[in-house]
């Protein structure tokens, strides 16, 4: 009996803890956009010696903020630019992928997107880069919220030019999330995608326990044998830029899968009322191919661009100038196909599902 109390007392002990999240406080503003007021560049740990100097900081990656996004609570979100060398054709709001900032995940794409003419907006999502509570999961509703308010934001500052949102990895699924509306088309570049619906019974439980037991404890954005791009030079960049984050708590991955759930829960409408281009790379191991497949299969996605020599970060691989030139392409013609949609299609229905 005293045992059977004790387990009782610990399963209840357990069930009190919770992942930390930091959300939004209470509105005490309307959303703007203001001057971009430079904060201190976050610690990060950097080797040095007796008697031997500790290696100079490095720059955060990208341009530097022009300005921030101030949301109703406050919370200000930097913004940055890349411009087209003459009079832009078309907008996009891109968000970027868990660990990473608005500047360093179009480091290599940025450029390409403005070479045919597009205006490039990226901020730093609650809880990385520069923005409010870094390191800390800020909840689903709170991005998504955060998502709609950048848009309101961008689209009124260029209110005649058609207005895009591309979104990577986690980006990706705060797009679907927020199943935008008034915009001309929604670009996924490896849409996280990797819900509990896809994951084994005994994954779910271990993630529920890192979540609630081990939320704390950080662990590297990576795991062994799991390559997230092969560029290798964008890989070591991102390791060293001191906005990205070192170390990922477990239980912002637990919110991270909850926002996936979000995702794959939205995607057979999101993908109908609005052109939308879903863009998957054949090597992906971050959100394996398999798993991608299935939930795209399943919801019946009408448009997805395969690039068998891609791999998760399409916009930084070897393959990102082809990946650049499809986007452009969708931009100038939302409604009609690109080049790699019918290899996508025959992916999608070739290959058998897992």
């Amino acid at each position: 009996m005293k045992l059977l109390a004790a387990m009782l007392l610990a399963l209840l002990s357990l069930a009190a803890c919770a992942p930390v999240v930091v959300p939004p406080g209470p509105v005490v503003r309307e959303a703007t956009v203001a001057p971009f007021a430079e904060p201190p560049l976050p610690w990060v740990l950097r080797p040095s010696w007796a008697f031997v100097p500790a290696p100079p900081l490095v720059e955060p990656s990208g341009p530097r903020p022009e300005s921030m996004l101030v949301m109703p609570d406050g919370a200000q979100l930097p913004l940055r630019v890349w411009r087209p060398d003459g009079p832009p054709r078309f907008v996009v709001l891109a968000l970027h992928g868990l660990g990473d900032h608005g500047g360093n995940f179009l480091q290599e794409g940025g450029p390409l997107l403005t070479a045919g003419g597009a205006l490039v907006y990226a901020y730093d999502q609650r809880g990385f880069g520069w923005a409010v509570a870094r390191g800390y999961w800020a909840g689903a509703d709170a991005m998504v919220a955060d998502a709609r308010e950048a848009l309101r934001l961008i689209r009124t500052r260029h209110p005649d030019l058609p207005l895009f949102i591309l979104g990577e990895s986690m980006g990706g699924a705060v797009v679907l999330a927020a199943n935008p509306d008034g915009v001309a088309g929604i670009i996924l570049s490896s849409p996280a995608l990797w819900s509990r619906r896809y994951m084994p019974h005994l994954m779910q439980w271990m993630l529920w326990g890192a979540g609630h037991v081990l939320g704390p404890v950080a662990l590297p954005p990576s795991a062994p044998n799991i390559t997230a791009s092969d560029n290798a030079a964008a890989l070591l960049r991102f390791a060293r830029d001191p906005l990205t984050l070192r170390d990922i708590r477990l239980d912002m991955v637990y919110g991270l899968v909850g926002l996936m759930d979000q995702a794959v829960a939205a995607l057979p409408t999101c993908c109908r009322a609005v052109p939308t281009l879903i863009m998957v790379g054949g090597n992906d191991q971050v959100v394996p191919t398999a798993i991608a497949r299935r939930a795209l299969h399943e919801a019946q996605v009408p448009r997805v661009a395969f690039y068998p020599q891609g791999w998760h970060l399409l916009l930084r691989d070897s393959v990102r100038a082809e990946v650049a030139r499809d986007i452009l392409a969708f931009m100038n013609a939302p409604d009609a196909p690109t080049p790699r949609e019918a290899a996508g299609r025959a992916w999608l229905d070739a290959t058998p599902l897992p």
